[in-house]
Protein backbone atom coordinates (compact mmCIF):
# COMPACT_ATOMS: atom_id res chain seq x y z
CA UNK A 1 0.00 0.00 0.00
CA UNK A 2 2.72 2.73 0.86
CA UNK A 3 4.80 1.87 -2.46
CA UNK A 4 1.52 2.03 -4.40
CA UNK A 5 0.70 5.81 -2.91
CA UNK A 6 4.29 6.65 -3.92
CA UNK A 7 3.69 5.79 -7.47
CA UNK A 8 0.65 8.27 -7.02
CA UNK A 9 2.88 10.92 -5.64
CA UNK A 10 5.28 10.47 -8.40
CA UNK A 11 2.67 10.62 -11.56
CA UNK A 12 1.41 13.76 -9.84
CA UNK A 13 4.57 14.99 -10.19
CA UNK A 14 5.98 14.19 -13.79
CA UNK A 15 1.98 14.76 -15.18
CA UNK A 16 0.72 17.86 -12.96
CA UNK A 17 4.40 19.73 -13.28
CA UNK A 18 4.00 20.52 -17.53
CA UNK A 19 0.04 21.22 -16.82
CA UNK A 20 0.37 23.68 -14.03
CA UNK A 21 3.29 25.44 -16.07
CA UNK A 22 1.43 25.15 -19.26
CA UNK A 23 -1.52 27.45 -17.31
CA UNK A 24 1.31 29.84 -16.22
CA UNK A 25 2.19 30.12 -19.87
CA UNK A 26 -1.19 31.01 -21.19
CA UNK A 27 -1.41 33.67 -18.90
CA UNK A 28 -2.04 37.33 -20.57
CA UNK A 29 0.81 38.48 -21.81
CA UNK A 30 -1.24 42.10 -22.94
CA UNK A 31 3.61 45.58 -26.43
CA UNK A 32 7.74 47.25 -31.37
CA UNK A 33 6.25 47.59 -35.11
CA UNK A 34 8.77 44.54 -36.87
CA UNK A 35 7.83 42.87 -40.03
CA UNK A 36 5.48 39.69 -39.50
CA UNK A 37 7.65 36.32 -39.60
CA UNK A 38 7.12 33.22 -39.94
CA UNK A 39 7.49 30.17 -37.15
CA UNK A 40 11.17 29.39 -37.15
CA UNK A 41 12.06 27.55 -39.61
CA UNK A 42 15.56 27.10 -40.04
CA UNK A 43 16.67 26.69 -36.48
CA UNK A 44 19.34 23.81 -36.27
CA UNK A 45 18.92 20.06 -36.00
CA UNK A 46 19.27 17.68 -33.47
CA UNK A 47 20.80 14.40 -33.92
CA UNK A 48 17.16 13.10 -33.76
CA UNK A 49 16.29 15.38 -36.91
CA UNK A 50 14.23 17.97 -34.55
CA UNK A 51 14.34 21.54 -34.98
CA UNK A 52 15.62 23.58 -32.01
CA UNK A 53 14.00 26.52 -30.93
CA UNK A 54 15.70 28.94 -28.97
CA UNK A 55 14.30 31.13 -26.40
CA UNK A 56 15.10 34.17 -28.54
CA UNK A 57 13.27 32.77 -31.68
CA UNK A 58 10.20 32.27 -29.75
CA UNK A 59 10.30 35.92 -28.62
CA UNK A 60 10.89 37.39 -31.67
CA UNK A 61 8.40 35.77 -33.09
CA UNK A 62 5.74 36.69 -30.59
CA UNK A 63 6.42 40.17 -30.29
CA UNK A 64 6.33 40.01 -34.44
CA UNK A 65 3.18 38.04 -35.32
CA UNK A 66 1.93 36.97 -32.01
CA UNK A 67 -2.12 37.92 -32.27
CA UNK A 68 -2.18 40.44 -29.13
CA UNK A 69 0.65 42.06 -30.80
CA UNK A 70 -0.90 42.88 -33.89
CA UNK A 71 -4.20 43.91 -32.04
CA UNK A 72 -1.67 46.52 -30.18
CA UNK A 73 -0.21 47.74 -32.98
CA UNK A 74 -3.62 48.07 -35.09
CA UNK A 75 -4.81 50.30 -32.12
CA UNK A 76 -1.82 52.51 -32.92
CA UNK A 77 -2.33 52.42 -36.16
CA UNK A 78 -5.88 53.66 -35.10
CA UNK A 79 -5.22 56.12 -33.17
CA UNK A 80 -3.06 58.04 -35.15
CA UNK A 81 -5.32 58.16 -37.71
CA UNK A 82 -8.11 59.32 -35.45
CA UNK A 83 -5.31 62.09 -34.98
CA UNK A 84 -4.41 63.20 -39.05
CA UNK A 85 -8.77 63.31 -38.28
CA UNK A 86 -8.36 65.83 -35.83
CA UNK A 87 -5.61 68.16 -37.05
CA UNK A 88 -7.79 68.18 -40.65
CA UNK A 89 -9.96 70.91 -39.29
CA UNK A 90 -6.75 73.52 -38.66
CA UNK A 91 -5.70 73.35 -42.21
CA UNK A 92 -7.45 75.10 -44.92
CA UNK A 93 -10.77 73.52 -46.25
CA UNK A 94 -11.40 74.16 -50.10
CA UNK A 95 -14.60 72.87 -52.19
CA UNK A 96 -15.12 72.19 -55.62
CA UNK A 97 -18.54 72.70 -56.91
CA UNK A 98 -21.02 71.68 -60.46
CA UNK A 99 -24.10 72.17 -61.04
CA UNK A 100 -26.43 71.74 -64.38
CA UNK A 101 -30.16 71.80 -64.05
CA UNK A 102 -32.76 72.13 -66.79
CA UNK A 103 -35.35 74.44 -65.30
CA UNK A 104 -37.92 77.68 -65.62
CA UNK A 105 -37.87 81.14 -65.13
CA UNK A 106 -41.09 82.18 -63.92
CA UNK A 107 -41.17 84.98 -61.66
CA UNK A 108 -43.27 84.39 -58.85
CA UNK A 109 -44.07 87.70 -56.76
CA UNK A 110 -44.69 88.16 -52.95
CA UNK A 111 -45.97 90.67 -50.86
CA UNK A 112 -43.53 93.43 -50.68
CA UNK A 113 -41.44 92.75 -53.61
CA UNK A 114 -42.79 94.67 -56.11
CA UNK A 115 -45.48 97.23 -55.61
CA UNK A 116 -49.50 96.82 -55.85
CA UNK A 117 -50.74 97.19 -59.51
CA UNK A 118 -47.80 96.70 -61.59
CA UNK A 119 -47.58 94.77 -63.95
CA UNK A 120 -45.48 92.17 -63.81
CA UNK A 121 -44.07 90.61 -67.17
CA UNK A 122 -44.75 86.74 -67.29
CA UNK A 123 -46.50 86.76 -64.14
CA UNK A 124 -48.95 84.75 -65.66
CA UNK A 125 -46.51 81.79 -66.71
CA UNK A 126 -47.21 77.77 -66.01
CA UNK A 127 -45.39 75.56 -65.41
CA UNK A 128 -44.77 74.54 -68.98
CA UNK A 129 -43.18 77.73 -70.01
CA UNK A 130 -40.32 77.29 -72.13
CA UNK A 131 -36.90 76.34 -69.77
CA UNK A 132 -33.54 76.67 -70.22
CA UNK A 133 -30.47 75.07 -69.25
CA UNK A 134 -28.56 76.60 -66.32
CA UNK A 135 -24.68 75.65 -65.29
CA UNK A 136 -22.60 76.51 -62.25
CA UNK A 137 -19.45 75.90 -61.36
CA UNK A 138 -17.36 77.51 -58.27
CA UNK A 139 -14.47 76.99 -56.12
CA UNK A 140 -15.21 78.20 -51.90
CA UNK A 141 -12.21 77.99 -49.56
CA UNK A 142 -12.45 78.16 -45.20
CA UNK A 143 -9.17 78.89 -42.57
CA UNK A 144 -10.10 78.09 -39.18
CA UNK A 145 -8.48 81.41 -37.64
CA UNK A 146 -9.49 81.09 -33.90
CA UNK A 147 -12.11 79.03 -31.32
CA UNK A 148 -10.87 79.16 -28.32
CA UNK A 149 -8.88 76.09 -28.26
CA UNK A 150 -11.86 74.08 -29.13
CA UNK A 151 -10.22 72.30 -32.82
CA UNK A 152 -6.68 72.63 -31.23
CA UNK A 153 -6.92 71.11 -28.07
CA UNK A 154 -8.86 67.78 -29.83
CA UNK A 155 -5.93 67.62 -31.94
CA UNK A 156 -3.41 67.54 -29.10
CA UNK A 157 -5.84 65.03 -26.72
CA UNK A 158 -5.84 62.81 -30.19
CA UNK A 159 -1.96 63.28 -30.28
CA UNK A 160 -1.34 62.15 -26.71
CA UNK A 161 -3.60 59.15 -27.56
CA UNK A 162 -1.41 57.91 -30.15
CA UNK A 163 1.76 58.29 -27.76
CA UNK A 164 -0.89 56.37 -24.97
CA UNK A 165 -1.35 53.83 -27.26
CA UNK A 166 2.83 53.33 -28.14
CA UNK A 167 2.66 52.65 -24.25
CA UNK A 168 -0.36 50.31 -24.51
CA UNK A 169 1.73 48.39 -27.30
CA UNK A 170 4.91 48.18 -25.17
CA UNK A 171 2.83 46.69 -22.10
CA UNK A 172 1.51 44.26 -24.19
CA UNK A 173 5.19 43.23 -25.28
CA UNK A 174 5.78 42.67 -22.20
CA UNK A 175 2.84 40.52 -21.69
CA UNK A 176 3.17 38.47 -24.61
CA UNK A 177 7.08 38.00 -23.62
CA UNK A 178 6.22 36.85 -20.20
CA UNK A 179 4.32 34.27 -21.56
CA UNK A 180 6.03 32.96 -24.01
CA UNK A 181 9.11 32.91 -21.17
CA UNK A 182 6.46 31.16 -18.88
CA UNK A 183 5.27 28.38 -21.40
CA UNK A 184 8.98 27.88 -22.65
CA UNK A 185 10.49 27.12 -19.19
CA UNK A 186 7.36 24.94 -19.00
CA UNK A 187 8.35 22.80 -22.18
CA UNK A 188 12.04 23.37 -20.59
CA UNK A 189 10.26 21.54 -17.08
CA UNK A 190 8.50 19.27 -19.62
CA UNK A 191 11.45 17.89 -21.78
CA UNK A 192 13.51 17.32 -18.27
CA UNK A 193 10.89 15.50 -16.65
CA UNK A 194 10.70 12.91 -19.71
CA UNK A 195 14.49 12.65 -19.06
CA UNK A 196 13.86 11.49 -15.40
CA UNK A 197 10.90 9.36 -16.32
CA UNK A 198 13.08 7.52 -18.87
CA UNK A 199 15.90 7.55 -16.01
CA UNK A 200 13.18 5.72 -14.25
CA UNK A 201 12.45 2.67 -17.15
CA UNK A 202 16.40 2.33 -17.37
CA UNK A 203 16.72 1.93 -13.68
CA UNK A 204 13.54 -0.56 -13.51
CA UNK A 205 14.52 -2.54 -15.85
CA UNK A 206 18.27 -2.94 -14.12
CA UNK A 207 16.26 -3.80 -11.23
CA UNK A 208 14.08 -6.43 -13.00
CA UNK A 209 17.42 -8.60 -14.32
CA UNK A 210 18.64 -8.33 -11.18
CA UNK A 211 14.98 -9.89 -9.09
CA UNK A 212 14.73 -12.34 -12.11
CA UNK A 213 18.38 -13.61 -11.10
CA UNK A 214 17.26 -13.29 -7.40
CA UNK A 215 14.07 -15.34 -7.84
CA UNK A 216 15.92 -17.92 -9.62
CA UNK A 217 18.52 -18.50 -7.12
CA UNK A 218 16.13 -18.50 -4.69
CA UNK A 219 17.19 -15.47 -2.39
CA UNK A 220 13.92 -14.06 -3.72
CA UNK A 221 10.02 -14.77 -3.52
CA UNK A 222 8.16 -15.20 -6.84
CA UNK A 223 6.27 -12.44 -5.79
CA UNK A 224 9.31 -10.60 -5.47
CA UNK A 225 9.43 -10.82 -9.80
CA UNK A 226 5.65 -9.76 -10.03
CA UNK A 227 6.01 -6.74 -8.15
CA UNK A 228 8.95 -5.19 -10.28
CA UNK A 229 7.33 -6.03 -13.44
CA UNK A 230 4.76 -4.20 -12.39
CA UNK A 231 6.80 -1.61 -11.66
CA UNK A 232 8.48 -1.58 -14.76
CA UNK A 233 5.15 -0.94 -16.48
CA UNK A 234 4.01 1.67 -14.19
CA UNK A 235 7.87 3.43 -14.95
CA UNK A 236 6.47 2.83 -18.92
CA UNK A 237 3.32 4.82 -18.46
CA UNK A 238 4.49 7.36 -16.65
CA UNK A 239 7.21 7.81 -19.98
CA UNK A 240 4.61 7.78 -21.90
CA UNK A 241 2.49 10.85 -19.82
CA UNK A 242 5.90 12.82 -19.81
CA UNK A 243 6.48 12.47 -23.17
CA UNK A 244 2.88 13.27 -23.92
CA UNK A 245 3.43 16.20 -20.95
CA UNK A 246 6.24 17.57 -23.31
CA UNK A 247 4.45 17.96 -26.62
CA UNK A 248 1.13 19.40 -24.67
CA UNK A 249 3.92 22.30 -23.03
CA UNK A 250 4.92 22.80 -26.52
CA UNK A 251 1.48 23.04 -28.22
CA UNK A 252 0.76 25.79 -25.84
CA UNK A 253 4.57 27.36 -26.27
CA UNK A 254 3.08 27.79 -30.14
CA UNK A 255 -0.09 29.09 -28.69
CA UNK A 256 1.98 32.11 -26.46
CA UNK A 257 4.64 32.61 -29.59
CA UNK A 258 1.37 32.63 -32.02
CA UNK A 259 2.89 30.00 -33.97
CA UNK A 260 0.65 27.94 -36.19
CA UNK A 261 3.19 24.81 -36.89
CA UNK A 262 3.28 21.58 -35.21
CA UNK A 263 5.20 20.65 -32.06
CA UNK A 264 7.84 18.93 -33.79
CA UNK A 265 10.90 20.94 -32.57
CA UNK A 266 13.11 20.53 -29.50
CA UNK A 267 13.21 23.55 -27.15
CA UNK A 268 17.02 24.63 -26.33
CA UNK A 269 18.42 23.86 -22.76
CA UNK A 270 18.39 27.57 -21.54
CA UNK A 271 17.55 29.44 -18.47
CA UNK A 272 17.33 33.20 -16.97
CA UNK A 273 20.33 34.01 -15.56
CA UNK A 274 20.75 35.53 -11.89
CA UNK A 275 18.96 39.21 -12.26
CA UNK A 276 21.91 41.79 -10.84
CA UNK A 277 18.86 43.53 -8.49
CA UNK A 278 16.81 40.40 -8.09
CA UNK A 279 17.52 40.28 -4.05
CA UNK A 280 16.85 44.23 -3.85
CA UNK A 281 14.15 45.13 -1.21
CA UNK A 282 10.63 46.05 -2.25
CA UNK A 283 10.78 49.64 -2.49
CA UNK A 284 14.33 50.07 -4.21
CA UNK A 285 12.78 47.73 -6.80
CA UNK A 286 9.30 49.16 -6.78
CA UNK A 287 10.76 52.83 -7.64
CA UNK A 288 12.25 51.04 -10.77
CA UNK A 289 8.94 49.12 -11.48
CA UNK A 290 7.04 52.95 -11.33
CA UNK A 291 9.85 54.50 -13.47
CA UNK A 292 9.85 51.98 -16.35
CA UNK A 293 6.35 50.66 -15.81
CA UNK A 294 4.86 51.54 -19.65
CA UNK A 295 1.08 51.25 -17.47
CA UNK A 296 1.92 54.05 -15.65
CA UNK A 297 3.42 55.82 -18.61
CA UNK A 298 0.12 55.03 -20.05
CA UNK A 299 -2.21 56.95 -17.81
CA UNK A 300 0.59 60.02 -17.63
CA UNK A 301 -0.43 59.97 -21.46
CA UNK A 302 -4.07 59.94 -20.95
CA UNK A 303 -4.13 62.23 -18.19
CA UNK A 304 -2.61 64.90 -20.27
CA UNK A 305 -4.84 64.47 -23.27
CA UNK A 306 -8.18 64.04 -20.95
CA UNK A 307 -6.60 68.10 -19.99
CA UNK A 308 -6.85 68.96 -23.55
CA UNK A 309 -10.05 67.30 -23.88
CA UNK A 310 -11.76 69.27 -20.64
CA UNK A 311 -9.96 72.79 -22.54
CA UNK A 312 -11.48 71.82 -25.89
CA UNK A 313 -14.92 71.45 -24.22
CA UNK A 314 -14.30 74.78 -22.40
CA UNK A 315 -13.84 76.69 -25.91
CA UNK A 316 -17.28 75.61 -26.80
CA UNK A 317 -18.23 78.39 -24.35
CA UNK A 318 -16.65 81.08 -26.59
CA UNK A 319 -17.06 82.47 -30.60
CA UNK A 320 -15.47 80.67 -33.16
CA UNK A 321 -13.95 82.94 -36.31
CA UNK A 322 -13.51 81.95 -40.08
CA UNK A 323 -12.29 83.28 -42.66
CA UNK A 324 -14.12 82.33 -46.57
CA UNK A 325 -13.96 83.34 -50.26
CA UNK A 326 -14.68 82.02 -53.28
CA UNK A 327 -14.81 82.22 -56.62
CA UNK A 328 -17.50 80.90 -59.35
CA UNK A 329 -18.93 81.18 -62.87
CA UNK A 330 -22.71 80.51 -63.47
CA UNK A 331 -24.83 81.09 -66.80
CA UNK A 332 -27.30 79.50 -69.31
CA UNK A 333 -24.58 77.61 -71.35
CA UNK A 334 -21.32 77.02 -71.54
CA UNK A 335 -19.90 79.99 -73.91
CA UNK A 336 -22.19 82.57 -71.78
CA UNK A 337 -20.29 82.48 -68.52
CA UNK A 338 -20.81 85.12 -65.77
CA UNK A 339 -17.96 85.22 -63.40
CA UNK A 340 -18.09 86.55 -59.28
CA UNK A 341 -15.84 86.15 -56.78
CA UNK A 342 -16.57 86.63 -52.46
CA UNK A 343 -14.52 86.73 -49.45
CA UNK A 344 -14.89 87.10 -45.72
CA UNK A 345 -15.14 86.41 -41.77
CA UNK A 346 -17.57 84.50 -40.38
CA UNK A 347 -18.49 85.04 -36.65
CA UNK A 348 -20.38 82.45 -34.96
CA UNK A 349 -21.43 82.21 -31.55
CA UNK A 350 -23.66 79.40 -30.07
CA UNK A 351 -25.59 81.14 -27.35
CA UNK A 352 -27.97 78.37 -26.69
CA UNK A 353 -27.42 74.61 -27.31
CA UNK A 354 -29.91 73.02 -23.99
CA UNK A 355 -26.59 72.79 -21.66
CA UNK A 356 -24.15 70.72 -24.38
CA UNK A 357 -21.83 72.47 -23.87
CA UNK A 358 -21.46 72.37 -20.01
CA UNK A 359 -22.40 68.36 -20.57
CA UNK A 360 -19.27 68.00 -22.21
CA UNK A 361 -17.46 69.77 -19.60
CA UNK A 362 -18.64 67.78 -16.99
CA UNK A 363 -17.88 64.66 -18.98
CA UNK A 364 -14.58 65.78 -19.51
CA UNK A 365 -13.76 66.64 -15.56
CA UNK A 366 -15.18 63.02 -14.67
CA UNK A 367 -12.79 61.38 -17.49
CA UNK A 368 -9.54 63.12 -15.79
CA UNK A 369 -11.23 61.97 -12.23
CA UNK A 370 -11.28 58.35 -13.79
CA UNK A 371 -7.82 58.17 -15.13
CA UNK A 372 -6.29 59.33 -11.58
CA UNK A 373 -8.51 56.99 -9.91
CA UNK A 374 -7.29 53.74 -12.30
CA UNK A 375 -3.74 55.34 -11.95
CA UNK A 376 -3.77 54.81 -8.30
CA UNK A 377 -5.18 51.43 -9.33
CA UNK A 378 -2.17 50.15 -11.18
CA UNK A 379 0.55 51.57 -8.92
CA UNK A 380 -0.98 49.17 -6.17
CA UNK A 381 -1.20 46.45 -8.90
CA UNK A 382 2.55 47.07 -9.86
CA UNK A 383 3.85 46.74 -6.19
CA UNK A 384 2.06 43.83 -5.81
CA UNK A 385 3.72 42.01 -8.97
CA UNK A 386 7.24 43.06 -7.95
CA UNK A 387 6.97 41.98 -4.75
CA UNK A 388 5.33 38.34 -5.70
CA UNK A 389 7.61 38.44 -8.10
CA UNK A 390 10.21 39.24 -5.81
CA UNK A 391 9.06 36.65 -2.98
CA UNK A 392 8.85 33.71 -5.64
CA UNK A 393 12.45 34.27 -7.11
CA UNK A 394 13.72 34.30 -3.57
CA UNK A 395 11.23 31.11 -2.63
CA UNK A 396 12.43 29.39 -5.79
CA UNK A 397 16.13 29.87 -4.95
CA UNK A 398 15.92 28.50 -1.74
CA UNK A 399 13.45 25.01 -2.87
CA UNK A 400 16.24 24.63 -5.12
CA UNK A 401 19.07 23.82 -2.25
CA UNK A 402 16.57 22.33 -0.78
CA UNK A 403 15.28 20.13 -3.72
CA UNK A 404 19.18 19.04 -4.24
CA UNK A 405 19.77 18.06 -1.05
CA UNK A 406 16.35 16.18 -1.42
CA UNK A 407 18.26 14.16 -4.22
CA UNK A 408 21.21 13.84 -3.20
CA UNK A 409 20.37 12.01 -0.21
CA UNK A 410 17.59 9.99 -2.05
CA UNK A 411 20.40 8.61 -4.74
CA UNK A 412 22.16 7.41 -1.65
CA UNK A 413 19.11 5.77 -0.32
CA UNK A 414 18.77 4.33 -3.80
CA UNK A 415 22.37 3.30 -3.49
CA UNK A 416 21.94 1.58 -0.28
CA UNK A 417 18.47 -0.11 -1.18
CA UNK A 418 20.43 -1.63 -4.06
CA UNK A 419 23.37 -2.70 -2.31
CA UNK A 420 20.85 -4.56 -0.04
CA UNK A 421 18.91 -6.10 -2.25
CA UNK A 422 22.21 -7.49 -3.99
CA UNK A 423 23.19 -9.43 -0.89
CA UNK A 424 19.77 -10.87 -0.01
CA UNK A 425 19.32 -8.12 3.04
CA UNK A 426 16.70 -5.76 1.43
CA UNK A 427 13.60 -6.75 -0.27
CA UNK A 428 11.63 -5.44 -3.49
CA UNK A 429 9.62 -3.26 -1.51
CA UNK A 430 12.46 -1.29 0.20
CA UNK A 431 14.41 -1.01 -3.61
CA UNK A 432 11.21 0.44 -5.39
CA UNK A 433 10.22 2.78 -2.69
CA UNK A 434 13.89 3.90 -2.58
CA UNK A 435 13.68 4.04 -6.97
CA UNK A 436 10.17 6.19 -6.00
CA UNK A 437 12.06 8.59 -3.78
CA UNK A 438 14.85 9.34 -6.11
CA UNK A 439 12.28 9.58 -9.54
CA UNK A 440 10.65 11.96 -7.20
CA UNK A 441 13.28 14.04 -5.68
CA UNK A 442 14.31 13.91 -9.61
CA UNK A 443 11.65 16.14 -10.67
CA UNK A 444 11.41 17.96 -8.06
CA UNK A 445 14.69 19.60 -8.50
CA UNK A 446 13.74 19.74 -12.10
CA UNK A 447 10.62 21.76 -11.12
CA UNK A 448 12.32 24.22 -8.51
CA UNK A 449 15.34 25.10 -10.95
CA UNK A 450 12.55 25.91 -14.02
CA UNK A 451 10.00 27.22 -11.35
CA UNK A 452 13.16 29.82 -10.52
CA UNK A 453 13.44 30.49 -14.61
CA UNK A 454 10.11 31.65 -14.85
CA UNK A 455 10.17 34.03 -11.61
CA UNK A 456 13.03 35.53 -12.98
CA UNK A 457 10.53 36.07 -15.93
CA UNK A 458 7.95 37.54 -13.90
CA UNK A 459 9.78 39.74 -12.03
CA UNK A 460 11.30 41.34 -15.29
CA UNK A 461 7.98 41.81 -16.66
CA UNK A 462 6.93 43.15 -12.99
CA UNK A 463 10.36 45.58 -13.66
CA UNK A 464 9.10 46.48 -17.27
CA UNK A 465 11.86 44.99 -18.94
CA UNK A 466 12.50 42.96 -21.72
Amino acid sequence: MRRQLSLGVLGSVLLGAPGAWGQQAVAPGPVVAPTTMAAPAVAPATSSGHRVLTLAEAERAAAEQQPQMLVARSSTDVAQAQADEAHAPLLPQITGMASYSRQTGNFAPRPGAIPAGVNVPGGGASVFSSSFDFWSFGVTGTQLIYDFGQTSQKYKAADLSVDASRKVEHATRLQVLLGVRSAYFAARAAKELVGVAQETVDAQNKHLAQVQGAVQVGTQPPIALAQQKAACANAAVLLIQAQNGYETAKAQLNQAAGFTGDTDYDVSDEEIGTLEDEDQPLDALAAKAMAARPELATFAKQREAQEASLRAAKGGYGPTLSAAAGVSEAGLSLTQMVPNWDAGLVLTWPIYQGGLTVAQVRAAEAGLQSIEAQRSLEVLQVRLQVDSARLSVRAAKATIGAAEDALTNAREQLRLAEQRFATGVGNIIELDDSQVTYTTAAAQVVQARFGLATARAQLLAALGRT
